[in-house]
């Protein structure tokens, strides 16, 4: 099993796609050889989230202060470090303030953690919009950043590349690009190809996702499914959340920071005018997770208030997975070198 250390790791999505081993709409998605040793994560709902559905290991607080006070703390013998570093400040849709702030520098948070393991290679997610802020700048600055490690005394390279993903295209029934940056140590030899799409002629439109939940949201059934925000809906204005998400298309982006203004369910409780906001529902926390690929065995602790934007925060545990087997068939490729090279030894 290959050790991993995960930061900033919310609730845990990108960590159970790592680890895989489970069903989302029918579908299995294999068990991963990766183990999450260590984790961190500064949101308490979020970190009791994923206790409870991915285990112990996860240690709640400010990542800045756990490292100033002892870094010891971190598992030197880790093959790979994944983190979805906080992204408001290079959303559209926040303050673009990029490295500026204390969020947007975050990132080099990450960087220590890589400087004190040297792992075989790392894993960086990020929102869209940080491909084009700056004209690039703010990407490459991390890139570069990131490229040169000091370990030890000693300066290790990185060969460190940025891919564009789009969650439809990988079976995630959601509209939602995100940045993955991938460091490689350079001593490996070895070239990470990101994975090839599954589902680009086929999205999961939203109808196949969640149209069986309909009208159970207080049977008990399904987990989270009661949890639904009651903010209401206002004809003839355009703001975040005041329409219908289409039934025959992927999801548009779940968000985070929603103020209550979550989507509307493409059905409506008054068929006769489907256009009555009235009678429009918003979307419960079951079916916002469903639109990121969480299984239903996932449960999100909290008030909605929480849940919701756990939820939103996460990265699809379906788009983690395809990362993870990307990066485990590099680590399996280098493994499978340094055998033949053994070998080629032995006989000499």
């Amino acid at each position: 099993m290959y050790k991993v250390v995960s930061l900033f790791s919310g609730c845990g999505g990108l960590d159970l796609g790592f680890v895989g081993d489970f069903t989302f709409l029918g579908e299995y998605y294999e068990k991963n050889l990766f183990e999450i040793i260590w984790a961190n994560d500064i949101y308490p709902q979020a970190c009791e989230t994923y206790r409870h559905n991915l285990g112990d290991h996860i240690v709640e607080g400010d990542i800045e202060k756990i490292l100033d006070e002892n870094i010891e703390i971190l598992p030197k013998k880790t093959d790979v470090v994944i983190g979805g570093f906080p992204c408001q400040d290079f959303s559209v849709a926040g303050k673009r303030q990029g490295i500026t702030v204390k969020r947007g520098r975050l990132y080099l948070q990450l960087k220590r953690v890589i400087d004190h393991i040297a792992p075989k290679i790392f894993v960086a997610e990020n929102v869209e919009g940080l491909v084009n802020m700056e004209n690039g700048l703010i990407l490459e600055t991390i890139k570069n950043d990131l490229s040169n490690i000091e370990h030890n005394g000693e300066t290790i390279k990185y060969n460190v590349s940025h891919y564009l993903l789009h969650a439809p295209d990988y079976g995630v029934p959601q509209i939602r690009k995100r940045v993955f940056i991938v460091g490689v140590r350079s001593d490996l030899e070895v070239n990470f190809n990101p994975p090839a799409p599954t589902h680009q002629d086929n999205w999961i439109t939203a109808k196949q996702a969640i149209d069986d939940l309909w009208g159970k949201e207080q049977t008990g059934e399904f987990f989270n499914h009661s949890q639904i925000s009651k903010a209401k809906f206002y004809p003839g204005r355009k703001m975040q959340g005041n329409t219908k998400i289409k039934a025959d298309q992927p999801s548009v982006t779940i968000r985070a920071e929603h103020h209550g203004n979550i989507e509307a369910h493409y059905r409506t409780l008054n068929p006769e005018n489907p256009e009555d906001m009235r009678y429009w529902r918003r979307l419960s926390v079951r079916e916002c997770a469903r639109l990121q690929s969480f299984p239903d065995s996932f449960k999100f602790l909290g008030a909605a208030t929480h849940t919701y934007k756990q939820v939103g925060n996460a990265v699809p545990p379906v788009l983690g997975w395809h990362v993870a087997r990307a990066v485990q068939n590099a680590l399996l490729e280098n493994d499978n070198m340094i055998l033949k090279e053994d070998q080629l030894s032995l006989q000499l």
